[in-house]
């Protein structure tokens, strides 16, 4: 004897499975179809693996200069060249911070933040707040603040944003340049690029500047320069050797002579 509401039951000889209850005649069971694969479905692999791909990223050792790929995901990995601890998340400063940092990740400094750090490594930043320390950037370095910044400020491209207006007490070197807003210091890059409204007043040193209409340069500029290297973007300047006189008397051995 089987509960009425059972759906299936055990045989007591055989131990198999089977329904206590026959269907009623003309009674359709209904059966659920399973939807079909899709057609293509190699063009849908091949999106989730440039998926996938996107959302990984290609980082670079701090002490060996080592690359691997690692997931976006990752907060740290080991470098599997040297063993070292890379740091890979992403830092928002909301206050007073003055801890060294150093990561693969970006960096965002809001309004209210105090960056007090000596020194402060990452791939990109957002500086909207006080900046007292040194700042590298493997990217992009986007400052939207108006202020002094005592440290200084190397990266692959900078943007100085429309609000911003700072003076920059040390140099600040960068491949390329975006100012939109105000900008007072000395700048080394390889471009320099003032949009409209933007002010830049400084020496700058770049192999090529341009200044749209409605914007402001004034400053000493040397441009075109040959020697700038890429890496450093800096002087290459040649040691000056000075000219060995000559000897007014002939066959005289240059060499010092022994002690008596």
């Amino acid at each position: 004897m089987e509960y009425a509401a059972a759906k299936s039951s055990i045989c007591r000889q055989c131990g198999r499975y089977f329904s206590p209850f026959a269907p009623k005649p003309g009674l359709k069971l209904r059966v659920r179809e399973e939807a079909p694969p899709p057609a293509n479905s190699s063009i849908l692999s091949k999106f989730e693996d440039f998926w996938k791909r996107q959302h990984s990223s290609v980082i670079e050792c701090f002490e060996c200069k080592r690359k691997q790929q690692v997931c976006g995901s990752a907060t740290s990995t080991i470098c599997p060249s040297c063993s070292a601890h890379i740091d890979l998340r992403d830092y928002k400063i909301t206050s007073g911070f003055s801890r060294t940092i150093r990561t693969r990740g970006d960096v965002h400094l809001t309004g209210k933040g105090d960056l007090g750090s000596s020194s402060v490594v990452c791939r990109s930043a957002l500086i909207e707040g006080r900046l007292r320390g040194n700042l590298h950037c493997d990217d992009t370095a986007t400052i939207n603040f108006a202020g002094k910044i005592p440290g200084r400020i190397s990266a692959r491209r900078v943007i100085v944003e429309r609000k911003a207006d700072i003076h920059c007490f040390r140099r600040l070197q960068a491949e390329s340049i975006e100012i939109k807003g105000r900008m007072s210091g000395e700048i080394i890059a390889l471009t320099v690029e003032i949009q409209r409204k933007g002010a830049l007043e400084g020496d700058v040193t770049a192999r090529a500047i341009s200044v749209e209409k409605g914007g402001m340069f004034s400053g000493q500029l040397v441009i075109g320069r040959a020697d700038l290297t890429q890496g450093e973007l800096l002087q290459e300047q040649k040691p000056d050797v000075a000219p060995i006189p000559e000897s007014g008397f002939s066959g005289v051995d240059p060499r010092p002579l022994p002690a008596t």
